[in-house]
């Protein structure tokens, strides 16, 4: 049976989010759970019946996605389940802040910026609490809910599609007219800088084997389709990278963002999540190929053909 979708109001940019319930062999499932706000909780204490709920799962950690996994811990008898590098920041979380400011650091950012992003990060607005106890995704997912977790990073690192046989939750990593920033972050398995763009490459080659599934996403109700829906993603990843090479390489991200954009930073994230979307696209434009390869490969390129020689001529 196709999950049913619900839509929950949120305050952030991308508007309304959605997460999805549905029964597998007589067990409640729901997958990511809306925002940590009074009005998601109402919707979901009037649109579910919560004493049923047994599994919840999380496509990726963000606020919009995951932010009533703790309340649900405490309020149900549902095990949350969360993805594999979600669990990583969560048992590392002190070393992954003090990598990330490091990686900070050398994008340009001031010592007096990262104390007003530490602060924010620990202020619950970003990161709401997380559940205490909880199982990780890609290891201990029942067999009888018959479902499968693909990673598709890129978005995020901890990204992961669900599928059912014939449909796919895909959270942010398939949008309609959406580009979904792809967020700068230490891969702790590394100790080094997460490379979106090359994740994100290898992703869209799984991304393209959805195209016999609904795609239900986690923002804008549906899409057209997987291809058009790829090729929007690509269409603005070109544009941009097109405005990003005409400045000089010596400007930092941080220097792009703060002066070029004229970002007044009332939000350190708000800075951090536009300098996430100029360090992508360096890194697309000192490596074009690694992009063109997998649009060959996957029957994409002829469209995109003409803004792609825009973007890296």
């Amino acid at each position: 049976m196709t999950p049913i979708q619900h839509t929950i109001n949120t305050a952030y940019v991308v508007g309304p989010v959605h997460c999805y319930s549905t029964e597998i062999n007589g067990e409640l499932v729901l997958f990511d759970t809306g925002p940590p706000t009074e009005e998601a909780k109402r919707y979901l204490q009037e649109n579910l019946d919560l004493k049923r709920l047994r599994h919840v799962i999380i496509t990726h950690c963000h606020i919009d996605h995951y932010g009533l996994a703790h309340w649900l811990e405490q309020e149900t008898d549902a095990t949350i389940y969360l993805p594999f590098r979600d669990h990583l920041k969560i048992v590392r979380h002190t070393e992954r802040l003090e990598l990330m400011y490091d990686l900070l650091l050398q994008i340009g950012f001031e010592p007096a910026f990262l104390e007003r992003f530490r602060a924010s990060m620990d202020d619950g607005t970003v990161f709401p609490p997380l559940p205490k106890k909880f199982e990780i995704i890609e290891e201990n997912l029942p067999q009888q809910l018959g479902l499968t977790a693909l990673p598709c990073p890129g978005h995020s690192q901890s990204d992961l599609v669900l599928m059912g046989d014939d449909w796919a939750i895909t959270g942010d990593v398939m949008l309609q007219g959406i580009f979904q920033t792809p967020l700068f972050d230490v891969d702790l398995l590394t100790g080094e800088r997460f490379r979106n763009y090359a994740a994100y490459c290898q992703s869209l080659a799984k991304l393209v084997t959805l195209r016999d599934k609904q795609i239900l996403p986690g923002h804008r109700k549906t899409i057209d389709s997987v291809d058009s829906c790829l090729l929007f993603y690509v269409s603005k990843l070109l544009e941009r990278a097109a405005r990003i090479k005409k400045l000089p390489m010596t400007m930092t991200a941080a220097e792009i963002v703060i002066k070029l954009f004229k970002d007044d930073t009332k939000h350190p994230f708000v800075s951090y999540l536009k300098a996430s979307e100029v360090v992508f696209l360096r890194d697309f434009l000192a490596e074009p190929e690694l992009l063109r390869n997998v649009l060959i490969d996957v029957g994409l390129f002829s469209q995109v053909a003409d803004s792609f020689a825009a973007a890296v001529s």
